[in-house]
């Protein structure tokens, strides 16, 4: 199963490292990861998705929290939250093509953010399944690059991820 584990850590060069390293010495792959800073200057806020049993990311996130310069760490998969991934996609881009795809940007509200005489780049956000299906769409005109960032995940409401089960 896909477990979404939101980590708050100190900003500092090394942390990234410990961390993936952690889920590398125990077997396990990241399937991706997005870091960014958070509103507390010298914070940084790691989306990790892994796939794993709860058990083995309960073990996961002890291990996570004895870590120097982690500050706190929540699995957001069971919680009420809201999370999206970005993605660009350079598509080949005929003349007699370009209205098919601009239609099927459309359709799911993506936006054409390059266009150059022989390709289009599209930004597409939402949840995975969305953006795997925009992806199967855009084969038919040939995809020439992809480019995502991860999963972003933030709990629902009035709750911080300082404030979740952990």
């Amino acid at each position: 199963m896909k477990r979404i584990l939101a980590i708050l850590v100190e900003d500092r060069p090394g942390v990234l490292t410990r961390v993936s390293g952690l889920f590398s010495r125990r077997g396990y792959n990241i399937q991706n990861i997005a870091v960014g800073r958070t509103i507390e200057p010298g914070i940084s806020r790691m989306t990790v998705t892994v796939e794993a049993d709860r058990l083995t990311v309960e073990q996961v996130v002890k291990q996570l929290n004895k870590l120097v310069n982690v500050l706190k760490v929540s699995d957001l998969t069971d919680e009420s939250s809201v999370g999206r991934e970005l993605m660009l996609i350079k598509v080949k881009a005929e003349p007699e093509k370009r209205s098919d795809i601009q239609q099927m940007v459309a359709t799911f509200r993506a936006k054409i953010i390059d266009v150059s005489p022989d390709s289009m780049i599209v930004e597409v956000t939402g949840d995975e399944g969305k953006l795997q299906a925009f992806m199967l769409m855009m084969q038919e005109f040939g995809i020439k690059e992809i480019a995502s960032t991860g999963n972003v995940s933030l709990l629902r409401g009035g709750r911080t991820t300082r404030e979740a089960r952990g």
